[in-house]
């Protein structure tokens, strides 16, 4: 093995053996494999934007066999977090560098983003020798955006209704009626900083910026799709991957045929462990009884 992979760690050289050995993804015990087939669907691709839902963990091991596959293919430019402010990357580091360094370079909020989610993907970026780059709009630039009133013309009357009601929904219907156009301005706005912040990363020919993000920000009709070139006359080849469970909201709601396609394929995973986000929304929310 370490004759065929002598630069990667064992975790990324022995699932890559299963692969070559193989030549199937299925073959190889372990998490849940992204069929073949799905993935060459999204590619080739300029850019390929991963929706997931932030606490599945099937959905980050799919992440991390993306850019494994796309990393031992020669075919990985970068890759772009959500969770990661604009300005912070790990470009300078050494592949061999470890956890903790690769944490500070991104200044990562563990309490935000649990490290162990995605250490899986951004470490194997690391070993490949690909930079990660934080693409998020910066916190201190949220708040003007609450005001700035241009950003609802970035939509479609439609989407921009459709935003809002995800606003309401994200937030179990808890937020004053008032705050909801504010907020969904944030989210415009941290769609668009992440569209102008993609097409600033340096992308050799033939090679593709992998994008990890919540599903809702890549979805075609209202979110960092929307603030891309258009294809045509834009040669920019723009690919959505979205994960999401069985039986969840938005699998019926990508699957209604009510709208245009909102993704490129649609990758589904059994549900992650049960949590009642609304009740711990509310413990935060409302005041104590």
């Amino acid at each position: 093995m370490p004759a065929l992979f002598p630069r990667l760690r064992p975790r990324v050289a022995a699932w890559l053996a299963c692969l070559f050995i193989t030549a199937t993804l299925s073959a190889c015990a372990g998490p849940p494999r992204l069929p073949a087939g799905q993935l060459s669907a999204v590619l080739p691709a300029d850019l390929l934007l991963i929706g997931e839902q932030h606490d599945v963990p099937a959905h980050h091991q799919l992440e991390r066999q993306v850019v494994e596959i796309l990393g031992v293919q020669g075919r990985l430019a970068a890759l772009a977090l959500e969770m990661v402010e604009q300005g912070r990357s790990t470009e300078g580091l050494p592949r061999q560098a470890n956890a903790s360094q690769v944490k500070a370079k991104l200044g990562w909020n563990d309490a935000a983003w649990p490290w162990a989610d995605y250490e899986g993907p951004i470490m194997a970026a690391v070993e490949f020798g690909v930079p990660v780059i934080g693409v998020n709009l910066p916190r201190d630039r949220q708040r003007a955006a609450m005001k700035d009133i241009s950003l609802d013309l970035r939509l479609t009357p439609a989407a921009l209704e459709r935003q809002r009601q995800a606003i309401r929904s994200g937030h179990c219907d808890l937020l004053a009626e008032a705050q909801v156009a504010p907020m969904t301005r944030i989210q415009i706005a941290r769609d668009l900083a992440m569209a102008q912040a993609l097409l600033k990363i340096d992308r050799p020919q033939d090679r593709t910026v992998v994008l990890l993000a919540g599903a809702g920000h890549v979805l075609r009709s209202m979110g960092i799709p929307v603030h891309l070139p258009e294809s045509p006359p834009s040669t920019l080849r723009v690919k959505v991957l979205i994960a999401t469970t069985n039986g969840s909201a938005l699998l019926q709601e990508l699957s209604s045929g009510e709208r245009p396609a909102e993704a490129d394929q649609i990758w589904v995973s059994p549900p992650g462990p049960e949590r009642d986000h609304c009740a711990e929304l509310r413990q935060t929310m409302l005041p104590p009884s």
